[in-house]
C-alpha cells in the first residue's frame, strides 16, 4: 500500500482494491470503504456508527481472511445475486 499511494492519484482505498482484485491478497480489510463500514455497523451495532478502532478490532478476528470477510460484507448489502 505504501508503494502504491506514493504514486500520484492513488489513495489508500484504491491501493486496497488493487491488492484485493488484481493481486488477490487474502488478508486486506478496506476500513475506509463505506460499504464495508455500513455492513459492519448493521451486523455488530444495530446499524449505528461506531468508532473505527472498534471496527478494526472486529476485523482482527477475521485474520488471515479479511478479504473474504470483506467480500461477504459487500455481498450482504446487494440483494441482487451475482453470476461469475
Amino acid at each position: 500500500i505504501r508503494e502504491l499511494v506514493a504514486l500520484r492519484g492513488i489513495g489508500v482505498w484504491t491501493a486496497e482494491m488493487f491488492l484485493i482484485f488484481h493481486l488477490c491478497r487474502p488478508d486486506v480489510f478496506p476500513a475506509g470503504d463505506l460499504g464495508v463500514l455500513k455492513a459492519v455497523y448493521r451486523h455488530y451495532n444495530n446499524g449505528e456508527k461506531m468508532p473505527l478502532a472498534d471496527v478494526l478490532a472486529i476485523a482482527e478476528n477475521w485474520r488471515p481472511w479479511r478479504t473474504v470477510a470483506t467480500w461477504y460484507l459487500w455481498r450482504e448489502l446487494d440483494p441482487v445475486p451475482v453470476e461469475y
